[in-house]
């Protein structure tokens, strides 16, 4: 797990060796360990290529340093992320003749490219994004995970191409223009976060989950090389028992390949199914007892470390607790912006943040249940949408709008579940509807807080286009292509890396996936709280109060805190003279949204927490031409 930093720059754009290692080094808590740098000219003279590293050290702590060159010389790699397979891998190369010099998987992803070429990534069950020179061909390869645990930013500008595992280093490169990409605020305030590729840099874009690029004389070129199986897989199990079987098979294997480590290791654990299953499935495998960490508020009713401390005692862990309190929250909210990139999103990056400052300071990497939900339908929304189209036939569009909506949007403070269910049930639109289950910001809102149209058209359609008949399997495609990259595994990597935290996702295995993908809708959400075979494969190994909890989620009572201790601190960062966002949104309509949350007539901490790390962001990125796109929404919100 590191930090990786490197560009390919043309003869007239060419840096030192001063700038590679000061962009990289702003990565410094992505890797602590270690750090490596390497400049090379092409024999042509026309390209420089440069690679910074910094190495948080986990697997062949003594001889996994990068970046990594072959013993031929013709490949260098940079490499941030693990190959859990990398011990399989390396026993077929060796089959086929090749030797090793390290016990490191980084060496098994060079010696993987040099024998299949770029059908090496297919063969990856890991997460991954990384940087590849071949001397021999002249080219740079540039890959990412097939889910996207692992990101890898990109910027093209003339004679210039950046890359690297954070937007900060590229935004840092002498002559990189931070313009503010208008398009993307309609984005975010439609979904909560800014969907691939995309950032709020317009020079700076995502490199796509299960996608390589590659660099050669000047052009590059973007594959998909991964498709989620639920695409792909008509459903065959037909036996509940045997979809049991094939899970604990399957869910075992990538539980036991995650805790390769030759440093300290533990899991994050919440107290929840997901979690608990992970901690339940290493204890099989551990020797020791297993570390974990939980995280939790005073508010009792936010907070599930009764529930974590039931599954720690059942397997007798070496358990962890940290208590978040508004002002702690609070020291770390910037930097969790700064490190993110882009504005906070979920409101548990931040305590997820703190609980990885404290995980470091014993461990090194965490397993967690990430992406459960995902892979088999968690959601409340799972099952909602399958019932979406009886609901459009009984309940015309005109009578939602008239007799519904209105109703809905009357609902008092604490009903804000209720209201984000039945608005999105009265979303004809798929696209409109798969924002609405998590943003729960219509179109007409953004229009009316921007005081302009916005565009509703993704970057990417791509998570929209599955072409499922199956509504559950639309929606778990629109989760596996676009809410968990752009949104909670981005949290994850960069909440767990800037405390110098590596975390492993075992429910995010392509092998997992694909068995799961082969279980019929009813497997995933036919009982009570979704995931039904995960339910049944813990049923006698967790206890019966964690297997039959209803899904919660992670919440911080931020609602109460923005009402409470962040009472003056919202104000002045959303009406007040100083803040951008006043200048970006309807004055009218931002007073309004502050004055119903602060008075507790409405909640409407999603949305004002949006809005406020945009300002954070702002503040911290210090974006260009912010100014000029102010006045213009000035103008038309005045115009109006």
């Amino acid at each position: 797990m590191c930090g990786i930093f490197g560009w390919v720059l043309g003869a007239a754009k060419r840096e030192d060796r001063r700038t590679l290692i000061r962009l990289t080094d702003l990565m410094f808590h992505r890797g602590p360990d270690g750090s490596g740098y390497w400049l090379h000219k092409t024999p042509d003279e026309r390209f420089q290529i440069g690679f910074g590293h910094r190495r948080l050290s986990i697997i062949d702590i003594g001889g996994g340093a990068q970046p990594m060159s072959s013993e031929d010389g013709r490949f260098t790699l940079i490499f941030n992320g693990e190959i859990y397979n990398y011990i399989e891998l390396r026993q077929e190369l060796v089959a086929l003749g090749h030797r090793f010099h390290t016990n490191s998987d980084t060496e098994v992803l060079i010696e993987a490219y040099r024998a299949w070429q770029l059908d090496a990534v297919r063969r990856f069950r890991g997460m991954f994004g990384f940087a590849l020179w071949d001397e021999a061909e002249q080219r740079l390869i540039l890959a990412r995970d097939a889910f996207g645990k692992k990101p890898l930013f990109l910027a093209e500008l003339k004679g210039v191409l950046l890359f690297g595992s954070e937007i900060e280093p590229l935004v840092q490169f002498p002559g990189l223009d931070r313009e503010f990409d208008s398009d993307a605020l309609g984005h975010y305030l439609l979904n909560r976060y800014v969907p691939g590729p995309s950032t709020f840099f317009r020079a700076v874009k995502k490199l796509q989950p299960g996608h390589y690029a590659v660099w050669q004389g000047g052009t590059l070129k973007t594959t998909r090389y991964f498709t989620p199986p639920f695409a792909t897989t008509v459903p065959d199990i037909k036996s509940f028992h045997d979809a049991i079987r094939l899970f604990e098979e399957t869910f075992d294997e990538a539980v036991r390949i995650r805790m390769r480590s030759d440093a300290p290791f533990g899991a994050y654990l919440s107290g929840g199914i997901d979690s608990s299953a992970v901690v339940a499935t290493m204890v099989k495998h551990s020797a020791e007892p297993v570390r974990t960490f939980s995280v939790g508020f005073r508010e009792a009713e936010y907070s599930e470390l009764d529930h974590a401390r039931v599954v720690a005692s059942r397997f007798g862990t070496n358990h962890n607790e940290l208590f978040v309190e508004p002002d702690s929250f609070m020291e770390h909210w910037s930097t969790a912006v700064l490190r993110r990139g882009a504005p906070v999103s979920e409101t548990s990056d931040i305590p997820i943040f703190m609980l990885s400052e404290m995980a470091s300071r014993s461990v090194k990497m965490v397993l967690t249940g990430e992406g459960a939900d995902e892979l088999m339908g968690g959601y409340p929304k799972h099952r909602a949408e399958q019932w979406i189209d009886l609901y459009h036939w009984v309940m015309p569009h005109l009578l939602h709008e008239r007799l519904i909506y209105p109703l809905v949007r009357s609902l008092p403070y604490g009903m804000r579940r209720v209201k984000i269910l039945a608005l999105a049930a009265g979303e004809r639109d798929l696209m409109n509807r798969m924002r609405m289950w998590f943003g729960g910001t219509s179109v007409a809102e953004v229009e009316a807080m921007l005081g302009r149209p916005v565009s509703a058209t993704p970057p990417d359609i791509y998570p929209y286009s599955s072409g499922l008949k199956s509504s559950l399997r639309r929606i778990l495609f629109f989760d596996q292509t676009s809410w968990l990259p752009d949104d909670l595994l981005e949290r994850g990597d960069r909440m767990m890396m800037a405390g110098s935290i590596e975390g492993r996702m075992p429910f995010m295995d392509t092998v997992l996936a694909g068995v799961v993908a082969r279980f019929p809708d009813e497997f995933l959400t036919g009982g009570k709280g979704g995931k039904t075979v995960l339910r049944a494969a813990m049923d006698k190994i967790l206890p019966p109060e964690i297997v039959r909890r209803k899904k919660v989620g992670f919440r911080v009572p931020i609602g109460e805190w923005f009402r409470g201790p962040y009472r003056n601190f919202v104000q002045d960062m959303l009406v007040s003279d100083a803040s951008s966002v006043a200048r970006m949104c309807n004055g009218t309509k931002l007073r309004g949204l502050v004055a119903e949350h602060i008075g507790g007539r409405q909640n409407h901490e999603r949305v004002l927490w949006s809005l406020i790390n945009l300002e954070m962001f702002m503040r911290t990125f210090k974006v260009s031409q912010c100014e000029e796109f102010e006045g213009n929404v000035v103008r038309a919100a005045r115009g109006r």
